[in-house]
């Protein structure tokens, strides 16, 4: 499962604070964390299920089974949340560069035009949609007057890279918290925890891309069932991948 991947320079969205991490990590950054979580876990739950049964055909899952299956995908999502804490940490740093190298290479253009040149650069991505030229020039040469001077900063890591990584770890483990219960709960009947497992991971994708409709203004059911669509040609392209 690929670590999350930012444009040039991400715009942090405003964090929720009446959530326990929306201290440390951005709507986004929550919903994304979420979604990788699950698709691993369902990885393990799906594979089991189509491997298992197409092995021993309706022979019932021992609960001896079951058990390495919950610590296995427990052991994959704990994993996958390091590297991706520690990716998280690296591309805030990362990203800090970016900022800087902006400045230097403001600081070394030889014309004023060529400034607003190298800002329009950065940021016509994001106002040609919304904006005209003449409003973006406007904007553009006052990004270059109030850059004027500045001095770009030694970039190394601070702490909220850390706690933002940390808290990245936490979520990651938190998101599939209801769906590995089912597998702790019902060893009597392997065959329904893992069904019941299942569910609450489909169910959970839809709701964050529900949630991510709702984010972003657009349609929320629609969005969800997007996802929860993705997420199944997903896994069904990982299993036979290897996960």
């Amino acid at each position: 499962m690929a670590t999350r991947t930012p444009p040039r320079v991400r715009p942090r969205t405003v964090a929720r604070k009446d959530h326990v991490l929306g201290r440390f990590l951005d709507p986004i950054d929550r919903l994304t964390v979420t979604i990788y979580s699950i698709l691993v876990l369902l990885t393990f739950t799906l594979a089991f299920r189509i491997f298992r049964l197409g092995e021993y055909g309706s022979q019932p899952v021992q609960t001896r089974e079951l058990n390495d299956l919950l610590l296995g995908a427990l052991g994959a999502v704990v994993a996958w949340a390091l590297i991706d804490g520690v990716m998280y940490a690296l591309l805030e740093l990362f990203q800090r560069g970016e900022r800087h190298r902006l400045l230097r290479q403001l600081e070394a253009a030889p014309s004023e035009q060529a400034r607003v040149d190298i800002v329009a650069e950065e940021f016509d991505y994001i106002l040609e949609p919304i904006s005209g030229e003449m409003e973006r020039q406007q904007l553009y040469r006052g990004v270059v007057e109030h850059l004027r001077g500045g001095q770009p900063r030694s970039v190394g890591f601070k702490r909220e890279d850390l706690t933002g990584g940390v808290a990245w770890m936490i979520m990651a483990i938190l998101a599939v918290v209801p769906s590995l219960l089912p597998l702790a709960l019902l060893r009597e009947n392997p065959g329904l925890a893992i069904r019941v497992s299942n569910i609450i991971s489909f169910a959970m994708l839809f709701q964050a891309g529900h949630q991510w409709g709702v984010h972003t203004s657009a349609n929320p059911w629609k969005t969800g069932l997007l996802l929860l669509g993705v997420g199944i040609v997903l896994v069904a392209i990982a299993i036979p991948l290897g996960g």
